[in-house]
């Protein structure tokens, strides 16, 4: 019991002092279950975010092999990875999302994720997500991951961003970690009542899913009509 206490404990010393959100213990079943109370890396700068997305992370594999099935760029999945649980399997939100890409059940339960703290099934479902947000959305980065943090109704409501102090900072960190900034003109720090609605910047245009031609690798791209287009 000693044991386990200290394993615990260490890996809150880990977790909290990036975190802006809550992090907590909690015992179920007589397991304990760590949770974060929110976006776990809502707290951290731009600029590391930016450059721990560029480092090695134990989930490299298994995010190529999920952005190469889904036609999403490998970096943005980490980037969301990063900024919901901060590479942390284990994470539950207080709203009940979980695991690395904070999977609410509807979610899960829609891609046929049995175990959801599992990290290739998370991973895989979370991506599938992301891409079909996406596709839904005629590629705008922006209203995609405000979207995977805020759903599609809210989104849609108000054409953009919606008024959520959570939805504009995650959308924000995100940008940040994919792009290294996150310069979205206008539309963060209007009132309540207003909302995001579009930005004159490079993250704003469409996104367009390619192939590299030497490397074959899938990319993104906001640049002018890719020859080979993917489906």
């Amino acid at each position: 019991m000693k044991i386990r206490t200290l394993l615990v404990l260490g890996v809150l010393a880990v977790l909290a002092p990036a975190a802006e959100a809550e992090v907590r213990v909690k015992v179920e079943s007589g397991r304990h279950v760590i949770y974060n109370d929110g976006p776990a890396k809502l707290g951290a700068s731009e600029d590391w975010l930016a450059s721990r997305v560029r480092r090695a992370s134990v989930f490299d594999n298994l995010i190529e092999a999920s952005a190469q099935e889904n036609s999403v760029d490998p970096k943005l999945v980490k980037s969301v990875m990063l900024v919901e649980s901060g590479f942390n399997p284990a994470a539950i939100s207080k709203k009940g999302a979980r695991g690395l890409m904070q999977l609410m059940p509807a979610t899960a339960a829609e891609h046929g994720v049995s175990d959801v703290h599992d990290p290739k099934q998370n991973i895989a479902a979370g991506t599938r997500h992301l891409s079909r947000l996406l596709s839904y959305y005629g590629g705008n980065l922006v209203k995609s991951l405000a979207a995977y943090n805020a759903g599609e109704a809210a989104v849609d409501r108000y054409d953009g961003v919606p008024p959520y102090d959570e939805t504009q900072l995650y959308v924000r960190k995100t940008l940040a970690a994919y792009y290294g900034k996150s310069t979205l003109g206008g539309g963060f720090g209007k009132p309540a009542s207003d909302t995001f609605r579009g930005i004159p910047s490079s993250e704003g245009k469409p996104v367009r899913w390619m192939r590299d031609e030497r490397t074959n690798r899938v990319i993104l791209t906001t640049k002018g009509r890719a020859p080979r287009r993917l489906g």
